[in-house]
């Protein structure tokens, strides 16, 4: 019953169903990159903390929530333990060493609150680092977001300023003669080298905001005020 709305074996997609009329909108409404997202879309977040950032979009928009509590660092940190668990064994000690002084070391630029014993443990794991290191560290994370961030999202101004933008979009109604045009007319869909360089595009992109300012540097640049 909870996910009826959201099945599209049990409802029909709307606008349609692209695999049946050969219109792409659906997918394009639903893309990962999409500005504004579906008002089906934006209601499946608020199903569970899960959903919310298992939707590339939903997980933007929780970003914006954190960063506006800064309290962004807690979702930095659970991105980074999941590339580190899922990315090229050869990399692990370049980023568990970038993990380290940017999340743990005392005194980093974006430390993480978790207890006593669980950054112990951690911290002394990442002397000889593998992949599911940080998985006592990273639960901690996730569960106090699930927990305590999650539900103060949904009554925040960026969560219900989403609901009022989220689209609507009105159901397809194609004549006989319009879907025979839709197949000669059919879209061969993005490229899955195009997804993948995008989402090494948005990596690089996370990458250079989780990174340490230099107050001093940035300073120096811009010519600002000390004070």
């Amino acid at each position: 019953q909870t996910h009826h709305n959201h099945d599209p074996f049990l409802t029909t997609p709307v606008p349609s169903n692209p695999w049946i009329t050969d219109s792409d909108e659906f997918w394009q409404l639903n893309s990962r990159s999409v500005d504004i997202p579906t008002k089906l879309s934006v209601e499946r977040w608020v199903l569970s903390f899960w959903e919310l950032i298992s939707d590339p979009r939903g997980r933007v928009d929780f970003k914006l929530f954190l960063k506006k509590e800064h309290s962004a660092e807690n979702m930095a940190f659970y991105e980074a333990a999941e590339e580190m668990r899922w990315g090229a064994a050869s990399a692990i000690p370049e980023k568990s060493q970038f993990i380290f002084n940017t999340f743990l070391k005392p005194g980093a630029p974006r430390w993480i609150n978790i207890d006593g014993r669980t950054m112990g443990l951690t911290v002394k794991g990442l002397v000889v680092p593998h992949r599911y290191v940080l998985d006592a560290a990273q639960t901690h994370i996730f569960l106090l977001m699930k927990k305590d961030t999650f539900y103060r999202y949904l009554k925040s101004p960026v969560h219900k300023d989403m609901q009022k933008r989220a689209l609507v979009p009105s159901p397809h109604v194609f004549t006989d003669a319009q879907l025979e045009a839709n197949v000669k007319n059919r879209n061969p869909g993005v490229s899955p080298i195009l997804l993948w360089q995008q989402e090494e595009e948005e990596k690089a992109a996370a990458a250079v905001a989780a990174r340490p300012i230099d107050v001093k540097a940035m300073v120096a640049t811009n010519k600002l005020d000390r004070k």
